[in-house]
């Protein structure tokens, strides 16, 4: 029979199948980990003395020719060329550049070879932008080259010893000598001080060039950790590096200045001030006053103090922060040119800006409120207003603001509601301002300083956008949640034909690392796209940042002192308890999955709730906090010798015999951060305990877990072990009840 619908109603069909149609495409784990989805970042950029300019590393993939390309801020044209490997003698790729004080001479980055996470070796050159003259810094593979202030020498790093380079008259001067391997490091941080105190260069030139601070590193006493590296010969090879364990000797550290025109090192005596740990250096405008931040071993004592050197280093504490946890080591510290100074502090409960005169008194709070200054971007003298990125729109958010030196006009600059971050011209004119939120890649916009108004858009990412059009794409619904007497902020995505009268498995991901945040209003990766994958073969994702994580005050924050595991795992396994309580969520397959402190939560959960969690993935978890180092378990946990139960009672190894549900453990043979031997020692108790249960070791993988086809092989493996364990994903809820 034929049917002829009205035109109106014809047309109501047409547009509900293209809405629907144009849906239609299913993720895949070989576009997610193949990079289809990849998204367009700005190029690392440098601001010029100016203000008005800025400069860019591009890559002509066609001519196989890098260059450093000068551009005008206001406009966007391209003003210059820098340089061009293409003319360049020795050097096919430019991987970064560092300008000289006066820009006058470049220091360029050529081949690199990754120590760690964030130290690497190089080979390394300058250029004279004027006589367009290149020189070879050295001829060995070299650490953290960096120019005196007036360009004319490059210190650096090699094998555990200092050197600086006088490029005038291309001598090089060893101003140590006494570097060994593992035992001890000149001017370069140790393993434990790069990871978890963030920085790899421990030396710093004086305003004036003629004095090197450097911090030295006695790793002698420090117990070693050996890998097996299995690949590229018959048989394995041996990384042996040193590694303190919570509870083991650190590295014994010592601070001292070199001075160039005497060529003699003096020590500096820290003895009478917190001094096991040496977390930051740094010379103030006063060529001659160095600053120095010293810790104590637990890390509730920070001092501030400065170093006279044209007083034989005498020694004098400009500020104390005291903190009944921890003190949070931060980058915010700014000298401005009397030497007062910006300090962050969470003294008042939050994350809050401080203003200290030069002798550390007349404290001025600037920012005030229950919100947190999350980056401090900088003083513009000019105009004295200062300017930092907070979460005063919502925890989950990000704004970038201005306020003035006086703690008042405090105004917020960026308008679009999601993640905003600034990079600023050199003259506090402009910013670049990167937005995202959970529905908009990443955009990239050119902003008035003053005003926060945006001059034109630079870079979006409109392409992707239209092409994730075509896919089942479901919206990230952000929501809070009453848990343990605390609204912790959640995401939910939910099949993209989600129908409440169906039943669907929970599958929760956390992170849940003290300080942290994973549910946050940005755009997302390659974890969110398999998550969505999950969600539109019919498995409601849940993601909730609990008691421990970060953005919500300090006191939040740091309840888990002392017991890391304990409050964020309750509240994980009572918000799965209460999820399940839903008519649509099906009690008997609930998930959870994370990656390093997430797989320590997820192991714990499925462990300590076998009648909440019926399975879990754990990808390189630590499986107690005595395997992992001192720096940071130490920072919340304190020793093992002085917090046993602490370590013991919240390790997933002390409760293997509570394994009922389905358990995958993964982990990467070559991870130098979290051990394998976590892995290996949380098998171990699961077989004694005679528990069955899945696991992967991906051979001379790091912490990360890639490269080649680890990626997709990883993800099809846990995609599988998912659908095995939770089912099929929906069951009509009259079919049950029948």
């Amino acid at each position: 029979m034929n049917t002829i619908l009205p035109k109106s109603l014809l047309l109501l069909f047409l547009v509900v199948f293209i809405s629907v149609s144009a849906q239609e495409k299913s993720i895949t784990l070989e576009e997610i980990t193949g990079g289809a989805f990849r998204t367009d970042y700005l190029g690392s950029l440098n601001s010029l003395n100016n203000g008005k300019e800025y400069s860019v590393q591009n890559y002509d993939r066609a001519a196989k020719e890098s260059t450093i390309d000068v551009y005008d801020y206001k406009s966007g044209t391209k003003v210059r060329t820098l340089v061009s490997s293409n003319n360049l003698d020795g050097i096919d790729y430019i991987i970064s550049y560092q300008f000289s004080e006066d820009e006058s001479k470049l220091l360029l980055t050529t081949k690199l070879k990754q120590i760690y996470r964030h130290s690497s070796v190089g080979t390394y050159y300058v250029y004279d932008l004027k006589s367009k003259n290149l020189k070879l810094v050295s001829e060995n593979q070299i650490q953290e080259p960096t120019f005196n202030n007036d360009g004319t020498k490059v210190a650096y790093g090699f094998e555990n010893n200092l050197y600086i380079k006088n490029l005038l008259s291309e001598t090089t001067k060893q101003i140590t000598t006494d570097g060994v391997k593992n035992s001890i490091i000149n001017g370069i941080t140790d393993w434990v001080y790069e990871e978890e105190f963030a920085f790899v260069r421990a030396f710093d030139w004086n305003k004036t060039g003629d004095k090197i601070a450097y911090i030295r590193f006695d790793e002698t006493k420090v117990p070693e950790y050996s890998m097996d590296i299995m690949g590229g010969s018959l048989y394995p090879s041996q990384q042996v590096f040193k590694y303190p364990k919570a509870g083991e000797n650190n590295a014994e550290v010592s601070l001292h200045i070199y001075d160039l025109a005497s060529e003699k090192t003096t020590d500096v005596d820290i003895s009478g001030y917190e001094n096991y740990y040496i977390p930051r250096i740094m010379w103030t405008e006063d060529a001659s006053l160095l600053s120095v931040q010293l810790m104590n071993r637990h890390q509730n004592v920070l001092d501030l103090i400065l170093v006279d050197a044209s007083k034989n280093n005498s020694t004098s504490l400009l500020h104390k922060e005291t903190d009944d946890a921890y003190v949070d080591v931060k980058d915010d510290l700014t000298f401005l040119n009397n030497n007062s100074f910006i300090w962050s502090s969470e003294k008042s409960g939050w994350n809050h800006l401080y203003h200290y005169d030069k002798d550390g008194k007349n404290e001025k709070q600037l920012t005030k409120g229950d919100w947190e200054v999350t980056r401090y971007y900088g003083f513009d003298a000019k105009s004295a207003m200062i300017y930092y990125q907070s979460t005063a729109n919502r925890s989950i958010n990000r704004d970038v603001y201005s306020v003035s030196i006086q703690g008042t006009r405090n105004t917020r600059l960026t308008k679009e509601t999601g993640t905003n971050a600034a990079a600023f011209s050199t003259d506090f004119t402009y910013f670049i301002n990167t937005f995202s939120n959970s529905t908009t890649p990443y955009v990239f916009t050119l902003n008035e300083a003053k005003s926060g108004k945006v001059i034109r858009e630079i870079k979006n990412n409109e392409a992707l956008q239209t092409k994730l059009k075509d896919y089942k794409i479901s919206p990230k619904e952000y929501s809070a949640i009453s848990i343990n007497g605390n609204d912790l902020n959640m995401f939910t995505i939910k099949p993209l034909d989600f129908d409440e009268n169906k039943e669907y498995p929970l599958f929760m991901y956390q992170y849940s690392g003290p300080g942290s945040q994973s549910v946050a209003n940005r755009w997302g990766g390659g974890n969110d796209y398999w998550h969505q994958m999950l969600a539109q073969e019919g498995y409601i994702i849940v993601c909730v940042d609990g008691r421990g994580t970060g953005l919500k005050g300090r006191d939040f924050k740091k309840i888990t002192q002392l017991e890391l595991g304990k409050y964020e795992v309750e509240d994980q396994i009572a918000v799965a308890k209460k999820m399940g309580e839903l008519p649509y969520i099906d009690a008997n397959r609930i998930g959870i999955w994370g990656w390093s402190y997430g797989g320590f939560m997820s192991s714990n959960c499925l462990f300590q709730a076998n009648d909440i969690f019926s399975m879990a993935i754990a990808v390189a978890p630590v499986s107690s906090w005595r395997f992992y180092d001192t720096i940071y378990t130490e920072r919340y946990m304190q020793t093992p010798q002085e917090n046993p139960s602490g370590y013991d009672n919240n390790s997933p190894i002390s409760h293997v015999n509570n394994l009922e549900g389905d358990f995958l453990l993964v982990h990467g043979g070559a991870d130098d951060n979290v051990h394998l031997q976590n892995t290996l020692r949380l098998t171990e108790a699961l077989i004694q305990a005679n528990k069955q249960f899945d696991w992967r070791i991906y051979p001379d993988k790091n912490h990360g877990i890639y490269g080649g086809k680890t990626r997709i092989h990883l993800y099809t493996k846990m995609t599988n072990f998912i659908r095995e364990s939770l089912g099929e994903p929906t069951v009509a809820l009259k079919e049950i009840k029948n």
